[in-house]
């Protein structure tokens, strides 16, 4: 591994991190550290964490903050509506859960932030939106990736946009 080697497309890239998960009520939680390689440009990534690490060198060290819109979605306060109670299995209905049922073939998911006499007040977002994410990173190693690694990441990365993998 060259030290002078340049993060840029198609190099396979391996960095260590250490996950910081920022939930919308301030609270963080740090995961253990972990390791990540990937061909840089072919198996996507966050664009803040691509932008980060191009041009980056083996033994740079930084902080890379990723937002919701770029992980798990950004929180949108229009999701939170008032619905009638009729249709919807009593049972399920517990303030601060998430309830979910099968309605003519489709998966209705909410949670219950309030219920009301008639109604609920629920809460349509996905449970992590909002969620962003603080990586603290070193650059390991930097090397060109081959052709069947990178034909393999193409097929993988394309089998990840349409829902396969």
């Amino acid at each position: 591994m060259d030290k002078k080697s340049l993060v840029t497309k198609g190099c396979m890239v391996k960095i260590n991190y250490v996950m910081k998960t920022c939930f919308l009520d301030g609270t963080v939680k740090e995961l253990s550290p972990d390791t990540l390689e990937f061909i840089f440009g072919v198996e996507r990534q966050a664009p803040a964490l691509e932008a980060a690490l191009e041009a980056a060198r083996v033994g740079d060290r930084f902080s890379v903050h990723i937002p919701a819109e770029e992980i798990y979605g950004a929180y949108d306060p229009d999701l939170i509506r008032e619905i009638p109670k009729e249709g919807l299995i009593k049972q399920r209905i517990k303030e601060g859960q998430f309830y979910r049922q099968i309605k003519s073939g489709h998966l209705i998911s909410f949670k219950v932030l309030e219920v009301k006499e008639n109604t609920l007040l629920v809460d349509f977002n996905k449970p992590t939106a909002g969620i962003s994410v603080t990586m603290d990173l070193e650059v390991l190693g930097i090397r060109k990736a081959g052709k069947k690694e990178t034909d393999m990441a193409r097929e993988a990365q394309h089998r990840k946009e349409i829902g396969c993998a």
